[in-house]
């Protein structure tokens, strides 16, 4: 079942972020998430199973920039993708972006994009499996001037 992250759920749902995104300040990121909620920018389901336990996230969003391999604008945009280590390989990934996919098409969408590390290559495994097309590989620079 897929419960829209809240004020009730968001502590529970950033705890959850830390496991993917380990560098993030995990108030910081509940302050982000509460003003995502007021600004309508992204949206985030928590995946719940049959006995009530949160087992994953997915954080969409609308991008109306350019998105990388994209031919149409509005994109859906997998912002996150997340299940805990011990429910991987039950198919709730690919249920959280059967559901991206949805959200997208009720948005107007006719394409979901995505993105990771260069060096996560489970998650490069899992997009491909999941019918992603690999639209380009990207390298980023900063100096400090």
């Amino acid at each position: 079942m897929m419960i829209r992250v809240d004020e009730t759920n968001v502590t529970l749902m950033a705890k959850m972020a830390k496991s993917l995104w380990t560098d993030i300040d995990v108030d910081e990121y509940i302050y982000d998430m509460k003003c995502a909620f007021d600004e309508g920018k992204e949206i985030t389901y928590l995946y719940q199973d049959e006995q009530g336990d949160y087992l994953g996230f997915i954080q969409l969003s609308l991008r109306h920039d350019y998105v990388e391999g994209s031919e149409s604008s509005p994109v859906g945009y997998v912002e996150g993708i997340y299940v805990k280590d011990e429910h991987r390989r039950k198919g709730i990934a690919r249920k959280l972006i059967e559901f991206a996919e949805e959200w997208s098409r009720e948005q107007g969408c006719t394409e979901l994009a995505s993105d990771c590390e260069l060096s996560n290559t489970l998650s490069i495994d899992f997009h491909k499996n999941s019918g992603f097309t690999e639209a380009n590989r990207l390298v980023c620079f900063i100096k400090s001037l």
